[in-house]
């Protein structure tokens, strides 16, 4: 059966099978199909919860009050640590030190890179309602394609910090002003394998914040004396 079209002409009767998708394949059987047990999509994308204030749009969980709106994934984050097998770990009170600068650690011990690119893939996708962990997904998924055992402890640490924090999201108040504000920062060369910056920038409209990037440059600037 067209399973791509399927989803959008009626109930689903048959058994349907899919594949992983691609980085997001489970640790422990990367070679097996799922199951559908529900449908993927439907023909308004929000599936509404409770008395109607509770959305879920692509595992985004949306909270509207007359105070304004909350947008978190509190529950994809608990299927991400289940998943790692992290839901039991301590907690850390931070994504990262300020000290970390992490290299290619070419001696160091190898780790399955399979599993670390889920692990960066399913935290990328989180960073849609968490800037707080922009950077520190960025710099760990430098590493994706040798992998080391630095670069997952570096990873773990993300792990436990959104598992202290798995109820963080973004607030977007009834209330807010139309006053634009931004800010950039960069780290200046401080990458350790090419020597090139990473900045930093985000933008508010009056308390909320509607933009925000972490992003390292594409070639190193050179200054003269």
């Amino acid at each position: 059966m067209d399973a791509k079209s399927a989803f959008l002409n009626g109930f689903i009767e048959e058994e349907v099978y899919v594949r992983q998708p691609p980085i997001f394949e489970h640790p422990k059987f990367p070679n097996r199909v799922f199951k559908l047990q529900k449908v993927l999509y439907d023909d308004r994308g929000v599936r509404d919860e409770d008395d109607g204030r509770t959305s879920v749009f692509i595992g985004h969980q949306i909270r509207q009050t007359p105070q304004g709106t909350f947008v978190h994934q509190s529950k994809y984050t608990r299927d991400l640590l289940q998943k790692f097998e992290m839901a039991d770990a301590s907690l850390h009170m931070t994504p990262m030190s300020t000290s970390t600068a992490l290299d290619a650690d070419e001696d160091g011990k190898k780790v399955d890179q399979k599993v670390y690119r889920g692990m960066i893939g399913s935290l990328l996708y989180l960073t849609a309602t968490r800037p707080d962990i922009q950077f520190a997904v960025g710099l760990c998924a430098h590493f994706q394609a040798f992998s080391r055992e630095s670069h997952r402890t570096a990873v773990k640490r993300i792990l436990r910090y959104i598992k202290f924090t798995s109820e963080f999201g973004l607030w977007y108040s009834a209330d807010s002003s139309l006053f634009l504000l931004g800010s950039s920062d960069s780290d200046h060369v401080g990458c350790r394998i090419d020597r090139k910056s990473t900045s930093g920038t985000y933008q508010f409209l009056g308390t909320s914040l509607v933009s925000w990037s972490s992003r390292k440059a594409v070639q190193c600037s050179h200054f003269h004396m």
